[in-house]
């Protein structure tokens, strides 16, 4: 199983999370008054949720990339093997579709959309053929488990940022 497969996977996040980094902030307050027009059966909530700040922003992805590298790490230790590895892999992967989905939706930009189908799913498709290549079974319930883990992680990270950024929000 050759590491790039394992270790590739932090590799591929950091240049995707990036271009969420650079672009979420701007993105979000530029974006809020015309997804409000067109999407208007979407509630105030979510448009609040929407807006979040730099710090916020940083410590969300920092704390998915604390996941991702462990996931990674977790990989090459097991070639692969490992079931936590292959989730996040999956996820990562579905993370792509999501994206592009997203741009679908709101007929425009949305941060990630770029790197989603020339870094995601491209890394993503190469990495499960490599697992396949090498032999290795794909984990039980991998599948829905990664479904259902890429929401819970995403609200994790979040959460766990609005805590540790609580009150910068308008010092930014």
């Amino acid at each position: 199983m050759p590491a790039a497969a394992t270790w590739g996977l932090l590799a591929a996040w950091a240049v995707h999370d990036l271009e969420e980094l650079v672009a979420i902030p701007g993105w979000s307050r530029r974006a809020r008054p015309r997804l409000r027009r067109e999407l208007p059966w979407v509630p105030e909530r979510v448009w609040d949720r929407l807006d979040v700040s730099p710090s916020h922003n940083a410590a969300a992805i920092g704390l998915m990339g604390a996941v991702v590298a462990a996931a990674a790490a977790d990989g090459a230790r097991t070639g692969g093997r490992s079931g936590f590895y292959q989730t996040v892999l999956l996820g990562f992967g579905v993370h792509a579709v999501v994206h592009v989905a997203q741009s679908a939706a709101t007929r425009g930009y949305t941060p990630g959309a770029v790197t989603a189908p020339l870094v995601v799913a491209p890394f993503s498709l190469w990495a499960w053929s490599r697992l396949r290549a090498a032999g290795v079974p794909a984990a039980r319930g991998g599948g829905p488990a990664a479904i259902a883990a890429l929401p819970a992680a995403l609200g994790a990270v979040h959460g766990l940022a609005a805590l540790l950024t609580r009150g910068r929000r308008g010092k930014e």
